[in-house]
């Protein structure tokens, strides 16, 4: 029976680069991944026993502490299996065809905003910025037309092309090396 493991975070997600970091380092092969989108939803289904490991992302070099993360971690309870950390290189998608000149609005996780505050103030002065539920669920919204063309992602490399969105710039966050402490937690 393969491993089921709950990640706070849609496919493409970096919850999902660190589901699988975390499972090539500890050489478990037999796993399958449920994208829970959030922090409480992964919790919730760890509490329910539907998944066996949960894993979602709780302080970054430059973001700081998630607080989605200490949200919901303050309503579970939940061992923790190991902290481990990986370097979050984020990019600036559009859908294909999108100039420069049309985007009016960037849009990801509150943490990618944070991670990349500094390259937006000084590049997309005039942008708006909006707040979403995960970096990997914008850019699949701004691929399937749920958010406008004029719209722009934040998110990981693997999301241009699982999404079809094109690369408008990569290695956008502010510090070259942008750790993010992840943990992997248990049913307690």
């Amino acid at each position: 029976m393969p491993l089921k493991i709950g990640v706070s975070g849609n496919i493409g997600s970096f919850s999902q680069e660190a589901a699988a970091n975390y499972c090539l380092k500890n050489k478990i092969t037999g796993f399958k991944l449920f994208y829970l989108i959030n922090v409480e939803n992964t919790l919730v289904e760890l509490n329910a026993e539907k998944i066996d490991l949960a894993i979602f992302p709780i302080e970054n070099s430059n973001g700081g502490i998630v607080y989605e993360a200490v949200y919901a971690m303050s309503k579970h309870n939940f061992d923790i299996k190991n902290i481990f950390e990986i370097d979050v290189k984020h990019c600036l998608l559009v859908k294909p065809g999108t100039n420069v000149a049309d985007i009016k609005k960037i849009s990801s996780h509150p943490q990618a905003l944070k991670q990349c505050r500094m390259y937006l103030k000084r590049k997309w002065v005039d942008s708006e910025l909006e707040e979403y539920t995960d970096t990997a669920s914008t850019a699949k919204d701004i691929s399937n037309g749920v958010l406008p063309k004029s719209t722009a992602a934040i998110a990981s490399r693997n999301c241009a092309a699982l999404y079809n969105l094109d690369i408008l710039e990569e290695g956008i966050q502010d510090l070259k090396f942008n750790f993010t402490t992840f943990v992997a937690a248990i049913k307690r």
